[in-house]
């Protein structure tokens, strides 16, 4: 689960940087394409499974450090503020989401660079 959990991190940090490109990309749209959703919703999804795996690992003993911790609490309550506000992220979707998106994967990176540091 560790080799998963660091592995796949990076892939969650990778597919919520390209989601928040590509949403930025449609900036002058109105509404961001059908197929966004698609990719946007399983950028989303991997990083909650990510804050998932860690919570199973650290439930088996291993700690990370509290700021690895810290930073992957805040993307759980990042994801959790967009999704109780996702109804005004639809104004200026392609702005919006893309900046959400980038947020979230700016927290993803440092929660990879601060692994095992404590505060």
């Amino acid at each position: 689960m560790a080799g998963f959990h660091t592995s796949f991190g990076w892939a969650a940090i990778v597919l919520s940087g390209v989601a928040g490109v590509v949403a930025l990309a449609f900036v002058r749209r109105r509404e961001l394409p059908r197929w966004f959703w698609w990719l946007g919703g399983t950028a989303i999804a991997a990083m909650v499974v990510q804050v998932l795996a860690g919570v199973y690992l650290y439930q088996q003993d291993r700690r990370p450090g509290s700021q690895h911790m810290f930073y992957g609490f805040v993307i759980l309550f990042t994801l959790t503020f967009g999704y109780v506000y996702r109804w005004q992220l639809q104004k200026n979707a392609g702005l919006r989401w893309g900046l959400f998106l980038l947020f979230v994967m700016g927290l993803g990176i440092r929660g990879v660079m601060t692994f095992g540091e404590s505060f």
